[in-house]
């Protein structure tokens, strides 16, 4: 009918909206919005006081730099693991490919137990590195190899898709134009795999910043020294401190969404830089 609505492609698009937007409120905005519901509460100068104690931003510190240095370990060698996976085959390559996703199904506390246990001055790796002075275990070191291995499924997961649809004519087409290895992987295919690294190392910055279970045992959970920030609002927790608790947690959260923002746009930045050129 003429002047009638054009019927939608995907029928439907109202409904689900509503109901995308109803689970992302109930589920992620509602439970964040109470924690600066929580600390609006508090005068500027208990925030202020709360967020800028010296054993507060040490845990700050900790918390992100070993975050930060935990996905950019994973982002090289997630990028390896999945190129091994997706470009080789050799015995045992399925049972590799689903160890990779073990950190996903093993309980975080586990985890930590585990690598406490190996990494500690009696465990099997600490007993040999004792002797050279290397201590990992209740050392950042300690909290950034468990940061390591709960974030490396986010990488190789991210990139291993983008490897296996890869169009192989390209890189032939490269070799037989006279391009080296080398040159051929960064001008023909790093540049395919930088958004989805980006995406990767995001993911597990993200979840190295919140992550507790596996840190809290190789941690050690000295103040000043080897006590991560998710530890400390559990410590604000029980001891009835909530605004105080909810004023650290806050301004994690103000940082997290800033540095995911940050390296969302360096990816668009970058998608779009490259389909230009």
């Amino acid at each position: 009918m003429k002047g009638s609505r054009k019927a939608s492609v995907l029928p439907g698009f109202g409904l689900s909206l509503g109901f995308t937007v109803l689970y992302l409120s109930l589920i992620v905005i509602i439970p964040l919005a109470s924690v600066l519901i929580k600390t609006a509460g508090m005068s500027f100068t208990e925030f202020w006081a709360a967020v800028t104690n010296a054993r507060v931003l040490a845990a700050y510190k900790l918390s992100f730099l070993t975050a930060f240095f935990a996905a950019a370990v994973n982002a090289v060698f997630g990028l390896l693991v999945a190129w091994v996976l997706v470009r080789y085959r050799f015995p045992g390559k399925r049972l590799i490919d689903s160890i990779v996703d073990l950190p996903f199904a093993l309980p975080t506390a586990v985890a930590g137990i585990a690598l406490t246990s190996i990494y500690a001055p009696t465990g099997w790796v600490g007993s040999l590195l004792e002797p050279l002075g290397l201590k990992i275990a209740y050392t950042p070191i300690g909290i950034t190899i468990a940061l390591v291995f709960i974030g490396l499924p986010f990488v190789v997961r991210t990139v291993q898709p983008v490897l296996q649809d890869l169009d192989k004519d390209v890189e032939e087409a490269a070799v037989m134009l006279g391009a080296y290895r080398w040159r051929t992987f960064r001008r023909v295919i790093l540049p395919e795999l930088i958004p989805p690294l980006l995406t990767g190392f995001a993911l597990a910055f993200a979840r190295g910043i919140g992550e507790y279970g596996s840190v809290v045992f190789i941690s050690g959970n000295m103040p000043m020294r080897t006590e991560i920030a998710p530890l400390l609002i559990m410590t604000k927790l029980e001891q009835f401190d909530y605004a105080g608790a909810t004023a650290i947690a806050l301004v994690m959260l103000v940082i997290s969404f800033s540095l995911l923002l940050l390296i969302n746009y360096m990816q668009w930045r970058y998608s779009r830089r490259v389909q230009a050129g």
